[in-house]
């Protein structure tokens, strides 16, 4: 039932390696290449919640989930395809935005999916599978351009043109994907919702579940989120006139008038039931939303400047024309790669983990020393050694794909599964578009545009979420 991530991962990992590669060689400034991977949550913002909510409602001869498995595959294969051949830089931008809505109508669903067929005391074990074909798929796929340039395939292109090593990659994983997550549809079956609703763990403990529903919402909350937005515009166009913060504006804004939406039409339309869910999550989803902020705007710092960093650092380049740049950008993919198969031996130590400090300290540990590794690359002057730091950061990932979902699916109920599981992306992809439009202001204004800097407030931000971790409900300790 996890053999599919394993394709995902190929496309999630040859975005998150080479996207900002692609976006500099098709000539994109290195403070505007942020607010060109704002596509990537965006989409998964939008996306997410609406593929969870039509998950749990939908049932036919190849399940609820699988049907969804499916169709985000095929659409994730030709975005892939086309990304790496695109002319111009909108093109590409454009293109991203398929790639990764696509991604996510596969991936939701495989969250819900692991929660609705097993026991929650399999759920840590079960998630952490789930990691590690997560960290087999995404070794491979950061190592291909390093591969190939090995075996001979050219590194360098003319300027504006993606190097081969990079189309060959692209083309490769979009094979991956459609066959691994073709496999998880074709070998396996879901329990149906009677059966779902049978189960002696349907309803979560009383402790645990959501709480009751307070109503419409309130006209003063609508009215104060978008007075919140309005007046965060203002002074951001008083202070700095950079344009990514207003995308901060505008979430605030954009979720007062989604509450006023949801106020005016009827309680079963699909986006008032959501909004509903939302404000009634559970008290646990509530303090794991912290962990996971922190924990994701250190992970978008990483993906979006790694490349960046590593290169002008490491290999005294900054021009993505160069030998050197190309040579710097394959190395990370190699470390990405690296730390993806750190991931995948840490997932088989995290249920270990469990089982000896609980969920929560397990987790904490293992953010901590993803936030040692990140700031350790400012200090390592060796590349090489540079392998070490993924060790911390990939213990990290590992942790963070599954010990905050096994903590979220016992306190929800089966039925409403896929919906919790979607409007928990709100608290990965909030991070990620905090990062997307702040990460090139802070540069230019606050880190003295070195993108190492980035890096190290990405450490930094993982140790707090370690310490947002200890908010979690202590009975959670038992899954």
């Amino acid at each position: 039932m996890c053999f599919g991530f394993l394709g995902i991962q190929f496309g999630f990992a040859l975005q998150n390696a080479n996207a900002s590669r692609i976006f500099e060689t098709l000539g994109a400034p290195m403070d505007a290449v942020p607010g060109l991977w704002i596509a990537a949550p965006l989409t998964g913002l939008l996306v997410q919640p609406v593929i969870g909510y039509l998950s749990d409602r939908t049932w036919t001869r190849w399940g609820r989930r699988r049907p969804y498995f499916m169709f985000g595959a095929v659409f994730t294969t030709l975005a892939l395809l086309v990304m790496p051949n695109s002319p111009t830089l909108w093109i590409a931008a454009g293109t991203l935005w398929v790639l990764d809505a696509s991604i996510n109508v596969s991936m939701e669903p495989f969250r819900a999916f692991v929660g609705d067929k097993l026991a929650p005391r399999q759920r840590p074990t079960g998630y952490a599978m789930q990691s590690f074909f997560i960290g087999i798929g995404a070794i491979v796929a950061s190592f291909l351009p390093f591969i190939l340039a090995h075996f001979g395939v050219a590194n360098t292109a003319a300027p504006g043109e993606v190097p081969p090593t990079v189309r060959y990659a692209f083309y490769f994983g979009a094979a991956v994907l459609l066959s691994a997550i073709a496999w998880t549809v074709f070998t396996t079956r879901e329990y149906s919702p009677a059966e779902l609703a049978s189960f002696d763990d349907a309803e979560p403990p009383v402790a645990q579940q959501s709480a009751p529903l307070a109503g419409p919402p309130p006209l003063q909350q609508i009215g104060g989120w978008i007075a919140v937005g309005v007046v965060l515009a203002v002074t951001i166009a008083w202070k700095s006139g950079d344009k990514m913060p207003y995308v901060l504006a505008g979430l605030c804004a954009a979720y007062g008038l989604l509450l006023g939406v949801a106020r005016a039409i009827p309680g079963q339309h699909m986006l008032a039931t959501i909004v509903d869910d939302l404000r009634s999550m559970p008290s646990t989803m509530r303090r794991l939303a912290w962990v996971q902020f922190f924990s994701w705007f250190a992970l978008f710092a990483m993906w979006i400047y790694t490349t960046a960093a590593v290169a002008g650092t490491h290999f005294g380049s900054t021009d993505p024309a160069s030998a050197a740049y190309n040579e710097g950008a394959n190395w990370v993919g190699v470390l990405f790669g690296a730390y993806n198969g750190f991931a995948a031996l840490a997932a088989l130590l995290i249920p270990l983990m469990v089982r000896a400090l609980g969920l929560r300290w397990s987790h904490l540990v293992n953010l901590w020393l993803g936030g040692l590794g990140l700031i350790s690359l400012m200090f390592i002057k060796d590349p090489t050694w540079l392998l070490l730091s993924m060790v911390g950061v990939g213990f990290a990932w590992a942790s963070i794909l599954s010990l905050p979902y096994a903590l979220l699916s016992d306190s929800v109920p089966a039925a409403k599964m896929g919906i919790y599981m979607g409007l928990f992306n709100f608290f990965i992809v909030i991070p990620q578009l905090v990062a997307a439009s702040a990460l090139g202001f802070a540069l230019r204004a606050w880190l003295g545009g070195n993108p190492m800097h980035v890096l190290v407030l990405g450490g930094v931000s993982l140790f707090v979420a370690g310490l947002c971790v200890l908010r979690v409900p202590a009975h959670q300790e038992g899954a």
